[in-house]
């Protein structure tokens, strides 16, 4: 996703009620969000569908690294010898190869 461009990436809810098409096709080839605005202000972001996902993986990771820190720090936390034996035990032993 590239960064937002002011003169361009933003547009008013009635442009965006006419233009809805040209402005969909422009969010897929420019990889660009647009900021529609109501009232004169920001009350929306449209993305592409691939860039609303890669945010909302990148969201869930930040959040699941930010959970491990708080499980480290609080001592929540296993030896690895202990989750070998829990792994082989619930997929059974692993080859060595």
């Amino acid at each position: 996703m590239k960064p937002i461009q002011l003169a361009t990436d933003v547009v008013s809810v009635g442009e965006l009620k006419v233009q809805a098409a040209r402005l969909f096709k422009r969010i897929h080839q420019d990889r660009r969000p647009i900021v529609i605005t109501q009232h004169g202000k920001p009350a929306a972001v449209l993305l592409a569908p691939e860039d609303y996902d890669r945010l909302a993986e990148q969201t869930r990771f930040i959040e699941a690294v930010r959970q491990g820190l708080s499980d480290s720090e609080a001592g929540r936390v296993i030896a690895d010898s202990e989750l070998d034996a829990d792994i082989d035990a619930v997929l059974g032993p692993r080859r060595v190869r």
